[in-house]
């Protein structure tokens, strides 16, 4: 009994050793980067270090230049991660068809309800399909055309309306900018007009900012250990989550039902917006010339593509906006320079639209400079190796993840000189244009490339030049302005307070 108790026990002691060896064991060829811990990998470290420094992304920069390395091999719990930094290392993954998958982790999963649909968290054909679809329709009911135009001029005369509500007293300006953005993606999508003070709509942009600075680029530990949540809900964000799907389903769906109950009046003949054209793709029972069907076009998958647009613009967008309106407080010699050029080329009957931009260079290069120097998603993806493949001469095994460290473009010494300057003449040549930088990618490249980045640079350009036209921007000793923003999925402005003084 005693040697058969002997032998189990060393037999199980053999097992942990082997278990313990092969978690800490790097792949073949994998890039280098700091060791891992059994079973929990560099997650420990990752978390500890990001506290420490100020966000995931400057560990993942002191990592390269400690390893020497612009390709880092991580190992997140039981996920093989890799951090690519460099232009022309991003550009080979923004570009190359074997980095177009997306992780399939609980976060990601959460982060669609529970589901693997929309086009922001899915791949192959599926994503495909929906992603080329979504946009053909935009495009048809007026996404980068008129209809958009329209919309943007509307929304920004409401905005200069509000503004002068506010009779010139002190406010942080991240409070009202997203609405604006947000109606004119949200009439898009659905043919409706939010109103500004509704509840709904303000407690769906405060969850979005809550659940922005509670996870990080790889999702917390909700990714890694999601089992977590069974235990500390509250902590690991999990009830923010819930919380947050609850809220924005029920608002998706209220619209979407709304379009059902019309859409059978008119026996489908109503095709305004995108819920429309995804109800009228589902009724299809018909085959395309390729032998596709529609059956992925179900409600999830449409209330998921909404999700999608609603995220990314609800945040992205108003944050860069919020940032340029702090930087031109710090920098009142930039806001007067912009002033001048406004003046000089915009009458006050003409609205400024992104095709009368080449007439205000100065303004493009500071919204380019903004989203340069402050660089809000400094680690842009993730994505999944679809195959096994070789980056730098480093091998990159299958589904590993890949995370692009966009902060190591925007922020290159050796292209920029001096990157840690703002200084927006650096996208202008000696004749007064604008440059324009291969390195600029703030919006991505290839086919992931973002989908809505002609609607944030329409809003950007249009907000921004009627804003400076007509108010002139003021901070005090208290209006807090800093520089130095808040890490987490993205990077956000700390809330500040300016004053906006009309313009005599």
């Amino acid at each position: 009994m005693d040697l058969i108790l002997t032998v189990l026990i060393i037999t199980l002691i053999v097992i942990i050793i082997q278990l313990v060896f092969k978690s800490i064991k790097r792949p073949d060829n994998y890039p280098p980067g700091p060791p891992f811990l059994p079973w929990i990998g560099n997650t420990m470290q990752l978390r500890t270090e990001a506290r420490r420094v100020g966000g995931q992304h400057i560990v993942f920069e002191n990592w390269a230049k400690q390893y020497k390395s612009n390709v880092i091999g991580l190992k997140l719990a039981g996920e093989y991660v890799i951090v690519v930094n460099s232009y022309p290392l991003v550009k080979q993954i923004h570009l190359n068809e074997v980095y177009e998958g997306r992780p399939d982790t609980f976060f990601l999963r959460l982060r669609t309800m529970g589901t693997r649909k929309g086009i922001t968290c899915t791949d192959g054909a599926l994503w495909y399909e929906h992603r080329n679809f979504t946009m053909k329709q935009m495009r048809q009911i007026g996404y980068g055309r008129t209809p958009m135009e329209a919309h943007i001029i509307e929304e920004a005369d409401d905005l200069i309306r509000y503004i002068d509500q506010l009779d010139e007293c002190h406010i942080y300006p991240g409070s009202f900018l997203a609405t604006s953005v947000i109606n004119v993606l949200w009439f898009l999508t659905t043919g409706q007009l939010l109103k500004r003070n509704e509840e709904r709509l303000n407690t769906l942009l405060s969850l979005l900012g809550r659940r922005s600075k509670a996870f990080d680029i790889c999702g917390g530990v909700l990714t890694q250990f999601p089992w977590l949540r069974h235990i500390a809900p509250d902590k690991t964000g999990y009830n923010l989550i819930l919380e947050l799907n609850r809220e924005l389903n029920n608002f998706i769906m209220e619209s979407i039902n709304e379009h059902k109950l019309i859409f059978e009046k008119s026996n489908g003949t109503e095709e305004s917006d995108l819920i429309y054209a995804y109800l009228k793709e589902m009724q299809s029972g018909e085959k395309d010339e390729n032998g596709s069907s529609n059956e992925t076009f179900d409600v999830s998958q449409l209330t998921m593509t909404i999700l999608d647009f609603f995220i990314a613009g609800s945040q992205t967008t108003s944050n860069t906006l919020d940032l340029v309106l702090m930087m031109l407080a710090l920098r009142p010699d930039i806001e007067e320079k912009l002033f001048k050029e406004v003046h000089e080329n915009l009458n006050e009957k003409e609205f400024p639209l992104l095709s009368v931009r080449t007439r205000f260079p100065y303004a493009n290069a500071v919204l380019m400079e903004v989203q340069r120097y402050f660089h809000i998603l400094p680690i842009t993806g993730p994505r999944r190796a679809l195959w096994e493949t070789k980056l730098d001469g480093f091998t990159v095994p299958k589904n590993t993840t890949v995370l692009i460290s966009l902060r190591s473009v925007l922020m290159d010494e050796a292209h920029w000189k001096d990157p840690q300057t703002f200084r927006p003449e650096r996208f202008l040549d000696e004749d007064g244009g604008i440059i324009n930088d291969e390195y600029f990618i703030p919006f991505g490249q290839g086919r992931r490339r973002c989908p809505g980045d002609l609607l944030a640079r329409s809003c950007l350009f249009s907000f921004l030049v009627k804003i400076v036209q007509n108010f002139k921007i003021e901070s005090d000793e208290q209006s807090k302005l800093c520089t130095t923003l808040v890490p987490g999925i993205m990077l956000s402005p700390k809330p500040y307070t300016i004053m906006f003084r009309r313009r005599k």
